[in-house]
């Protein structure tokens, strides 16, 4: 009995058996609805049918009434009829068996009567129950006459209502029928709220039986209706966690593989400076060595906590109308020492004013990740890296161009990927420069995109790189957001 209380306790807090009550309650209000209906049109139609018979009768009793012809023919048994003369003298009689039911009559008769004294051409009809203790429901109608020797009176006349019980069988079948109607349908119900709520069971232990290890699992439901549209929206959340997991784990590992190596180097630059005197020049070599490695981590760090904040959605743009070209400017100045010390050139092409909307500062950091780029990366006599800026239509246009080494094409899709590097086999260590984290071209396409601005890469090995970012310009459109 205890293995039921829970199954219990669930199916009647499901949505399964909601549905169905919800369900039956409106099958079960429709089915009154229409259960009265019919009970109404029955009755009155049975009704009406009754008083044409009753008044048939009294327009035949008019006619007989001026002659010899009997009565009795016209009545049927069961009937009842009181004719009232002049000066309310019994005329006739039929189906009365003592004065105090005609008594009666005649006082319910006036009590109908009521707010209508007179009835001309009228016909007065009302109900009575239990005519003479017969436990049956006579329906009476009371109607004006001029034949009586040639004086006006009232005829009364009476016949029960529905002696075959027709109204009873009537009210007996609608409601068996609407019983049974509401017991199929609730069986019907859950069968089919069963099979409706099945794909959403399924969705349910599929979520359950998913792990952080297992998210390559997939429902792969078929159909149009909102279930597989549940289900199809179900895998694609699947799809993006698994990614989202995929480069946590990946990022982590990427950011422990490039800590490893200057914690090692720098661990073995101290053992080996305490481990025997050495002269003030190795010392020095040592220190210098130990803060390179310590600002490639400074930097690294910094990196991180910046795309973490803009992973988080922590970070906050101040956004103005600002002068590109001049930006442009800012970041040559700032990097005009890097260059020289790298032996290469920065040059500028067409640097027209041209106006975006966007905040100063990280705009000026997106242009000194590209030209870092471009300086990191040149390779053969004529080094240089040329930036300019141009106005097309609605479009700003910014391109950062050197005579580097290029990027094969397979590596294009991956070269705004954390930690991505084209040439894997190159260490920090074979590098001249090695300020290099692998997160500055990630760090420019979140900041590209949070201006509304599309990059686009063209490249080839021993031709150079070319960098296009392209942004709306502040006439098109200006927005906080």
């Amino acid at each position: 009995m205890k293995k039921f209380k829970p199954f219990i306790k669930d199916f009647f807090f499901s949505i399964r058996f909601r549905l169905v009550l919800w369900f039956i309650v409106i099958l079960a209000l429709v089915l009154a609805g229409f259960s009265a209906f019919i009970f109404y049109s029955q009755t009155r139609d049975y009704r009406g049918d009754t008083t044409y018979e009753l008044v048939q009768k009294l327009n035949d009793i008019e006619k007989l009434l001026s002659g010899s012809v009997p009565v009795t023919p016209i009545l049927q048994p069961g009937d009842v009829l009181l004719v009232i003369g002049p000066e309310g003298k019994v005329v006739l009689t039929q189906g009365i068996s003592s004065n105090e039911d005609g008594a009666n009559l005649m006082k319910n008769a006036q009590s109908a009567m009521l707010g209508k004294p007179e009835l001309e051409t009228g016909i007065l009809s009302w109900w009575q129950q239990d005519w003479k203790n017969s436990h049956t429901q006579y329906f009476f109608i009371m109607k004006q006459i001029s034949s009586i020797q040639g004086i006006s009176g009232f005829a009364i006349l009476g016949s029960p209502f529905d002696p075959y019980g027709m109204i009873s069988r009537l009210i007996f079948t609608l409601g068996l029928g609407s019983l049974l109607t509401m017991i199929i349908a609730f069986g019907g119900g859950l069968w089919l709220a069963d099979r409706a709520i099945r794909p959403v069971h399924t969705i349910t232990q599929a979520a359950q039986s998913i792990s952080e290890t297992d998210l390559n699992r997939r429902l792969n439901f078929s159909g149009k209706d909102e279930l597989a549209e549940l289900a199809n929206t179900f895998d694609a959340m699947l799809a993006r966690l698994q990614t989202a997991f995929e480069r946590q784990r990946q990022f982590v590992a990427d950011a422990s593989h490039e800590l490893r190596t200057p914690l090692t180097i720098v661990n073995l630059e101290a053992n080996r400076s305490l481990s025997t005197k050495r002269s003030i020049a190795e010392y020095q070599r040592a220190i210098s060595v130990i803060q390179s490695e310590n600002e490639f981590m400074t930097h690294l760090v910094k990196d991180l906590l910046i795309l973490a904040r803009m992973d988080e959605g922590q970070v906050v743009m101040e956004k103005r109308v600002v002068d590109l070209s001049e930006l442009v400017v800012d970041a040559l100045e700032r990097l005009e020492p890097l260059a020289a010390r790298k032996n290469l050139r920065l040059e500028t092409g067409e640097l027209p004013e041209v106006k975006i909307f966007g905040d100063p500062q990280y705009l000026l950091q997106l242009i000194s990740n590209l030209v870092e780029n471009g300086i990191k990366y040149n390779r053969g006599p004529d080094q240089f890296v040329r930036v300019e800026t141009q106005l097309d239509h609605e479009t700003v246009l910014l391109r950062v161009i050197d005579h580097g080494q290029g990027i094969p094409s397979e590596n294009l899709p991956h070269l705004f990927d954390r930690f991505y590097r084209v040439d894997k086999a190159r260490g920090r260590s074979d590098s001249e420069d090695s300020s290099g984290t692998g997160l500055g071209l990630s760090i420019v396409e979140w900041i590209a995109k949070n201006h509304q601005a599309t990059i686009e890469v063209q490249s080839s090995p021993d031709s150079g790189t070319t960098f296009e970012v392209r942004f709306p310009a502040a006439a098109a459109g200006t927005s906080t957001n």
